[in-house]
């Protein structure tokens, strides 16, 4: 019940006890109000105190403690800065696909290339051509500036790779041989990697036999690769490309015949073609293919054919003697001379003949007497033409 409420019950008269109990009741409300608002005022400048305190507490940890928590987080002490340079000693280091400028970072903190993360952060911010660095292993000094860090990963010449090229028509000699000379391992690592069918990837169809298997191509092979490796990548290139053109596995083998056989005697893209239906229209025939490249292969040798070699029946690879395809490929052929065989030209050719090697201009004939033409105009040609050697 308030006090106003008693105040209109009794309601005393002037100067009467009554009348001095409620002034003084009065007074005391309203004192009890001015306590009330001083207390509001008191907490309202300690709220403001109080966010003013933790406004500048924030402001603190952003600028202070987080770069710290930052720092132990990484593991590094991008404070720590930079090395003066220029380095010294040198360090393989591995970047590898889809590593962030954070990642290279890391990396080279861990190999003492940089000092810390941010002195390789920065100058990569900082250096336009860096988002073009690109995977591999790089040789470089220990104790490197940042930004002559980034540099070093955008020069080639701080790559650590071999660069192999096979041509297209190489036989398994000549690229082991290639491959030997490049990498400076002895071919016996490589024929000793080739044993080992299953870790090569050579698929069963492929009898064991390489020839024809290792695609003609680029590679690079990392310093970290083996002669294993290295073979594998050539199987499984070939593969690929069979696989990419809808060559069923049954059917791998057969194509890569033909294929090394056209690659071996077509003197150019244009006339693969040509020459793949005339192949295939002598083997419908039953025909002998009479193809001097396969005896040669045979016979271990390159060029030079004699009588005797073409009437050396021992040879399993002399299509004069022997109908149908020879037991392998006689070569590594390229994509172009597989796909030849898979969309050979439309045509009742039989024979065909190189008539002029410089042009390349190759006649292909439907008769024998048209083919006895053209073997004219090449004797013509030779005869205008004699050989140096």
């Amino acid at each position: 019940m308030s006090d106003l409420f008693l105040d209109e019950i009794v309601q005393p008269g002037p100067g009467s006890p009554g009348e001095r109990s409620r002034s003084a009741r009065r007074a005391d409300r309203v004192a009890r109000d001015r306590k009330r608002k001083r207390r509001r005022r008191r907490n309202f400048t300690a709220f403001v105190i109080v966010l003013l305190v933790l406004g500048g507490i924030g402001l603190a940890v952003v600028k202070v403690v987080l770069p710290i928590l930052d720092n132990f987080g990484s593991g590094t002490d991008d404070v720590a800065d930079d090395y003066p340079g220029p380095g010294t000693g040198e360090v393989d280091v591995v970047i590898p696909a889809g590593a962030t400028g954070t990642d290279m970072a890391q990396i080279l903190l861990e190999a003492d290339v940089v000092a810390s993360a941010r002195a390789f952060t920065s100058a990569f911010a900082t250096n336009p051509d860096a988002p073009s660095i690109q995977p591999g292993t790089y040789r470089l000094l220990l104790q490197m500036r940042g930004v002559d860090a980034v540099a070093a990963l955008l020069n080639p010449e701080y790559k650590v790779e071999m660069q192999v090229t096979i041509p297209e028509g190489f036989r398994l000699s000549q690229i082991l041989e290639r491959l030997a000379a490049t990498t400076t391992l002895p071919i016996e690592d490589f024929q000793a990697a080739m044993a080992d069918t299953a870790s090569t990837g050579l698929p069963a169809e492929a009898g064991g036999n390489y020839e024809g298997w290792l695609f003609p191509a680029t590679y690079t092979f990392q310093p970290d690769d083996t002669p294993t490796t290295m073979i594998a990548a050539m199987v499984t290139q070939t593969v690929a490309t069979l696989d990419s053109l809808g060559v069923q596995a049954d059917q791998r083998q057969a194509v890569l015949i033909k294929a090394s056989l056209v690659e071996r005697e077509s003197p150019d893209a244009t006339a693969s073609p040509m020459m793949a239906r005339a192949i295939q229209n002598r083997l419908d025939r039953g025909m002998i293919l009479q193809i001097d490249a396969t005896v040669a292969y045979g016979a271990g040798i390159t060029d030079g054919l004699t009588q005797a070699m073409l009437d050396d029946a021992s040879n399993p690879y002399n299509t004069y003697v022997h109908t149908g395809l020879p037991p392998t490929p006689i070569a590594s052929p390229g994509a172009a001379s597989i796909q030849a065989i898979l969309a050979p030209a439309e045509g009742d050719w039989l024979y065909w003949c190189t008539i002029n090697p410089d042009t390349k201009e190759t006649r292909f004939a439907t008769t024998l007497a048209e083919h006895r033409e053209n073997v004219a105009l090449l004797r013509q040609w030779e005869a205008e033409n004699p050989s140096d050697g």
